[in-house]
């Protein structure tokens, strides 16, 4: 055909991460540090209800409410109206999505019209661009810098105010939020949300805040959601993950919750879309929630649990990237480690595809020859920054304890032969 096939809508945002090291990890069969996914399973108590929903009668292996079955909508608006502290209406304030991945590209259609300016923080989960630009949006950068005297914890990177208000535009309809940060593990602090916030309101610019790791917080770190912010519930859309909250990424269940004027653009992208999500997925993580709710703040709590868990394997990954040589950002949040590889470059032999960033390179150089994956950094920046920041690489610390053995043994043979 001569007739062009594309949408111009899709060009140039192709390529994508996640297929093109994925894909390299498995040829290469690697110890896989790079995708986000626990290889534990679930807490027990999802699994069976999950187990008790396929196994029930006829209504759970049907469609249920198109916009987030029932039972799921109402302890979700139960348990974060309890955190916000307000009312949240389970019928008009939740939107259940196919993931949080559907949540955001909802999002993003309904909200986002051509010409439309979107301010990114970076470091910046890599959806976040392509989804801004297939809805005719411009997305408007601004990096997290690490501070200049020191650099040990993503709390040591930060925001310029004034950095930040000068991308504030007339054309600005959103910003977005990312915390806990992935890949980078900053967890916002409250000082820093409200500056978000005064900008929000003066410009009046909605905030879309992606909190999937929101009970992923370590050494007294505190995740708070900016919707609880005063003035910020109404121009917020906060993004949440049951993959992430309960360990089940598979399971793809993820909401979107906010006041009901900005939730019914997106109800109409949704059910113009998927239209439904699978209604035993959602029973299961209703049962879960509800458990977690007659738990919350008990040492029973998963919640509670899982950082717990999480946290030493944290300290563990630290001390082995540490003892080679490669210095870790300790996060305060989520799943994720970088670490600046700079000072082991002069150890390295000269890394083929010029045309690619360094950490791309070495990240290809790692699996091929060591069969170890990670991922670059600098796929979660601008092509304008990424320059910036060359020598950074992604670890994933959601691993049972002999994958992060595994990968332990393959950098100290390979920090042994230098």
């Amino acid at each position: 055909m001569s007739r062009q096939l594309h949408a111009r809508r899709i060009e140039g945002i192709d390529k994508n991460v996640w297929v093109e090291f994925t894909q390299l990890a498995a040829e290469y069969k690697a110890v896989n540090l790079g995708q986000g996914f626990p290889d534990f399973p679930p807490p027990s108590f999802v699994q069976e209800a999950f187990c008790k929903a396929v196994s029930g009668g006829f209504a759970l292996h049907q469609y249920t409410r198109a916009f987030g079955h029932p039972p799921l909508v109402k302890i979700l608006a139960k348990f974060f109206g309890r955190i916000v502290g307000r009312d949240i209406d389970p019928l008009d304030d939740i939107l259940v999505t196919v993931g949080a991945y559907q949540a955001l590209f909802c999002t993003f259609q309904a909200l986002i019209d051509d010409g439309d300016e979107v301010i990114i923080i970076e470091p910046f989960f890599d959806c976040y661009q392509p989804m801004v630009k297939m809805a005719g949006g411009k997305c408007v950068y601004v990096p997290l810098r690490p501070k200049k005297d020191k650099c040990e914890t993503s709390a040591d990177w930060v925001l310029s105010p004034g950095e930040l208000a000068s991308k504030f535009t007339s054309h600005t309809k959103a910003i977005i939020l990312n915390t806990p940060n992935n890949p980078l593990g900053k967890v916002f602090n409250r000082e820093e949300l409200q500056v978000i916030s005064d900008l929000c309101i003066k410009h009046d610019v909605l905030c879309i805040s992606d909190e999937v790791y929101e009970w992923l917080t370590y050494n007294g770190a505190k995740h708070i959601k900016i919707a609880s912010l005063p003035g910020m519930w109404e121009r917020t859309i906060t993004i949440g993950s049951a993959g992430k909250t309960f360990s089940a990424t598979g399971w793809k269940v993820g909401w979107a919750i906010g006041s009901t004027h900005i939730l019914k653009h997106l109800r109409t992208v949704h059910q113009n879309s998927v239209y439904h999500c699978p209604t035993a997925a959602q029973e299961a993580v209703a049962h879960g929630f509800q458990r977690e709710f007659e738990q919350f703040g008990k040492p029973e709590s998963y919640f509670i649990q899982l950082p717990a868990n999480l946290q030493v394997k944290r300290q563990k990954l630290a001390q082995c990237l540490k003892s080679v040589g490669l210095q870790p950002i300790i996060p305060e949040g989520g799943y994720f480690m970088m670490a600046d590889i700079s000072a082991i470059k002069a150890n390295l032999p000269d890394l083929p595809g010029q045309d690619e960033p360094y950490d791309h390179r070495f990240v290809k150089w790692l699996i091929k020859n060591k069969r170890l994956a990670t991922i670059p950094v600098s796929a979660f920046y601008s092509h304008e920054h990424c320059k910036d920041f060359p020598n950074y690489i992604r670890f994933c610390f959601a691993k049972e304890d002999f994958t992060l053995n595994a990968a332990e043994k393959i950098l100290q043979e390979w920090s042994e032969s230098k």
